[in-house]
């Protein structure tokens, strides 16, 4: 204590300095605190030393062997956190929950239960035995590290919708999910968790932030989406492409859930004016093995608090096994045959979350041989490749797409990616080096392949670079695959195929989603790539130097052989993957 007992005792007269040697020799031998065995030896009384702290600290004192507490305000503090600070919680009125311990000055205690329940603390002091006493009394025995506590120790949160399965699981989930075994680390080295005491290591909050992340995790989820309103907090998970509300926690969690992650992500949590962006990484136990997950975090203001945004980067589910992706045989060749040569441009382009990235890593493990150097240029790097120099782009230092490129043409490469080409300044020095010997692989946002040409003309690109330089664009999207245990068969009528465009005259057999355990009534499970693969013929060429339109390219293309994002997925619903909504959905047609 920062006050000394014995010293109090001597001052107030209570004890003879031989007594306190006595029980100083007492304390040397059994341990404990000295009060404690002053009380133990009968030296004192226990009242004694409660009215002795009230009056030196200023704080009210409480015989808690006359205090019943209510079940439900126990449940506020894990049964761990008051064995930590000896502290036990008595009463709440309003926002202040009012707690009983040994120390009433330990502010560190108290910011902690502050951080995890969301309420103010009002101390009250009460001696050592009795606070031991009642934490005995009400949460039975001390915990043992890595148990849990009872889900009652964690906020009560409302549920999103059947369709995933969580409306019956409630506060079970919390405790099946083993969030406290979720341990954070930075560098695939483990951060002591001692480190992170301050901030509620066994807080709810804490448990709750950990359930989050792993249950978007086992759900499949690509985004965790954490939104503050006026009256109520929302947080979704996007699956399969489709946002899906999964919670409401009590709002007064908002700050708690947001410095929590904040920390997490190394951010500065006294900062909520500006937007940041971090990382998070985390290692937990699955089926009696250790994983690893990414996090990308970003943060950002709004009217009602924070609103932060998680990325999940799940080694595992980059599929690096071009085979897999999707790709009808075709154009998988066509597409195989540009990034096998030496030099020129191969393009991937889509709008955000269509799974260029997961295109581009594939296509870079097909050509990372011993023989190669690969660099590459990122914003943000979102995996490690083994045998790839990877450079993140920073642009607050100037570090960006066009810096970063000219740095590796002095670095002797043989491949380059981009990871975005968004100026044209980036496009230009990309151009040049695919036309210097090097091949250059990069994305750009367009809604099909033909216009990727157009793009890099209006961009300020001469046509006759942008002609020379290009081997191969493919324009993509992801569509979510139908549940294999409950698609049923159905008919699409001719009139629905000429809705979205295509030039049918018969119906065509099809499958449509239904709805089961399974794939949690979402009639969908995983996802599939829709390609569009166009390679530069002479033709195109001629058109791309007279500066045709888009439609013009596709026109010329088509007639060549490239099968269009629509066909694609018209081939994918007749052979039962997809459905003709879904494609329909992805693809921006009808």
């Amino acid at each position: 204590m920062p006050v000394r007992i014995g010293e109090l005792l001597l001052k107030e007269k209570r004890i003879t300095t031989e007594q306190l040697q006595q029980a100083l020799n007492h304390q040397r031998a059994n341990g404990g605190k000295l009060g404690f065995n002053l009380v133990k030896l009968g030296l004192v009384k226990d009242e004694e030393i409660t009215a002795l702290l009230s009056k030196q600290y200023g704080v009210p004192s409480i015989n808690l062997t006359q205090f019943e507490i209510d079940p439900a305000v126990i449940k506020l503090i894990p049964g761990e956190t008051a064995h930590k600070y000896q502290i036990v919680p008595l009463s709440r009125a309003g926002a202040t929950l009012t707690i009983a311990m040994t120390d009433p000055t330990n502010v560190f205690a108290m910011d902690d239960i502050k951080f995890m329940t969301g309420y103010n603390v009002e101390p009250v002091v009460a001696s050592e035995i009795a606070v031991s006493d009642t934490i005995q009394k009400y949460y039975s025995t001390a915990p043992t590290p890595g148990v849990k506590t009872s889900a009652a120790a964690a906020p009560t949160i409302s549920t999103g919708p059947s369709t995933l399965e969580m409306a019956s699981k409630g506060l079970e989930e919390l405790q099946q999910l083993q969030g406290d075994a979720v341990e954070v680390i930075e560098d695939l080295e483990e951060i002591n968790a001692e480190a992170l005491a301050r901030q509620g290591e066994d807080a709810p909050v804490v448990r709750l932030v950990n359930v989050l992340l792993i249950s978007a995790i086992q759900k499949g989820a690509s985004d965790i989406h954490i939104e503050p309103y006026e009256k109520e907090m929302r947080i979704r998970y996007r699956i399969d492409g489709i946002l899906y509300n999964i919670m409401n926690p009590p709002l007064k969690f908002r700050d708690a859930i947001s410095s929590r992650l904040k920390i997490m992500a190394k951010l500065d949590i006294a900062e909520k004016r500006l937007p940041q962006d971090g990382r998070i990484k985390i290692r937990f136990g699955e089926n009696g093995v250790t994983k690893e997950i990414d996090f990308r975090v970003s943060v950002l203001p709004t009217l009602f608090g924070e609103k932060i945004v998680m990325r999940l980067l799940d080694k595992d589910k980059l599929m690096l096994d071009m085979t897999r992706l999707g790709f009808e045989q075709e154009s998988l060749t066509k597409f195989e045959n540009a990034i096998l040569r030496p030099w020129g441009m191969v393009l991937v382009t889509g709008p955000t979350g269509s799974g260029k990235t997961n295109t581009l890593y594939s296509s870079i493990s097909k050509v990372n041989t011993p023989e190669t150097n690969i660099m590459t240029a990122e914003d943000p790097v979102e995996f490690n490749l083994v045998g790839v120099n990877q450079v993140q782009i920073r642009e607050n230092i100037g570090l960006n797409f066009a810096a970063a490129l000219r740095s590796f043409l002095r670095q002797d490469p043989n491949i380059i990616l981009v990871g975005e080409i968004r100026d044209f300044e980036t496009a230009e020095i990309a151009v040049k080096a695919a036309l210097t010997g090097h091949l250059v692989l990069s994305t750009l946002h367009t809604n099909d392949a033909p216009s990727a040409i157009t793009r890099l003309v209006e961009m300020g690109i001469e046509p006759f670079l942008v002609a020379s330089a290009i081997d191969c664009v493919v324009a993509q999207r992801l569509a979510r695959t139908l549940c294999p245990h409950c698609k049923h068969r159905t008919i699409v009528s001719a009139d629905v195929l000429r809705k979205h465009g295509f030039r049918a005259q018969f119906d065509i057999e099809a499958y449509e989603p239904a709805g089961c355990v399974r794939c949690g009534g979402m009639g969908y499970r995983g996802r599939l790539g829709l390609y569009e693969v166009m390679t530069m013929s002479e033709d195109i060429r001629a058109l791309t130097l007279k500066r045709a339109s888009a439609d013009q390219i596709g026109a010329v293309a088509v007639r060549e052989g490239m099968r269009r994002l629509r066909d694609d997925g018209l081939a994918k619903v007749k052979a039962g993957m997809t459905s003709m909504a879904e494609v329909a959905r992805v693809t921006g047609e009808g």
